[in-house]
């Protein structure tokens, strides 16, 4: 009798909440064991890692992963996010959304997190389109792109996200396509090790709402794009980093330093602290 062998990243994960929902072709499974991967590679205490997400698709990745997690409203991870790292900065605290939660109603919450350096991790599943409810226009749809609610093509300008990512303050900014798992991989590992506010982009496949309706039915055709189109350019201008149907560009983008909002919050509260202290002295003398 041959003995069944658990796989070596199943502690990571609720194995009572398997099957998961994705579709056929989905990337996000993919983008869940990269993040389970860099965990692993990291031996990062379960006890004090958690993950927060909001509402689609990809927010089932707060249920399926085994510590401390939050499946929170929509467009809110962030705000949940940034109360459990200032009420504890002692926890990892990592957001894994999509890019409708985190840029449309979650947008506000995105820009004024970075800019404070909230020393939070976004992972954002870019799917262009609003996937689990139908597929319809979203901030980064591209411009001539179907939907559901575009079914003569988009005419927004879509979000570029690092761009806005960087603009906002972030101390790291990087872009990978589910293609790139070994990259994004790398990027997850680097992204847990840094200080402050922290974004990966993570152009994923969408075959059965978005690419069915641009002539990409499967998730393999998607992947096809990914591999012509992505060009690696680290650490180039991410202004010009937009995406086409000709050209995704893909690297790291920021890499900085700067201490983040918790670390100057409590360095405040202690001079506070003190100062008060010889006030106290003062007056009592």
């Amino acid at each position: 009798m041959v003995e069944e062998m658990a796989h070596p990243l199943s502690k990571y994960l609720r194995e009572a909440m398997m099957p998961h929902i994705w579709c056929s072709g989905c990337g996000n499974g993919i983008i869940l064991n990269c993040f389970v991967q860099a965990i692993d590679e990291l031996q990062i205490d379960l006890n004090k890692l958690v993950v927060v997400s909001g509402i689609g698709c990809i927010g089932r990745a707060a249920g399926y992963t085994n510590v401390n997690s939050f499946h929170t409203t929509h467009g809110r991870p962030i705000a949940f996010a940034t109360g459990v790292k200032l009420a504890n900065p002692e926890l990892d605290v990592v957001i894994i959304s999509g890019d409708g939660d985190l840029f449309a109603i979650g947008g506000n919450h995105f820009i004024h997190a970075a800019r404070r350096n909230i020393g939070v991790k976004v992972i954002c599943a870019n799917n262009f389109n609003y996937g689990m409810t139908g597929g319809q226009q979203g901030p980064t749809t591209p411009l001539e792109a179907l939907t559901t609610t575009t079914p003569y093509g988009n005419i927004e300008h879509p979000f570029n996200l690092v761009h806005l990512a960087a603009a906002s303050g972030a101390t790291y900014v990087a872009r990978w396509t589910t293609l790139h798992a070994r990259r994004l991989t790398q990027s997850i590992v680097k992204l847990l090790q840094k200080e402050g506010f922290c974004f990966i982009e993570v152009v994923t496949p969408c075959p059965e709402i978005f690419g069915r309706h641009n002539k990409m039915r499967t998730g393999l055709e998607m992947m096809e794009w990914f591999k012509k189109a992505s060009v690696v350019e680290h650490f180039s201008d991410p202004a010009k980093a937009e995406i086409t149907s000709e050209k995704i560009v893909v690297g790291e983008f920021v890499d900085i330093e700067k201490p983040s909002y918790e670390k100057l919050l409590h360095e405040k509260i202690a001079q506070i602290n003190t100062k008060a202290g010889e006030l106290v002295k003062e007056y009592a003398s």
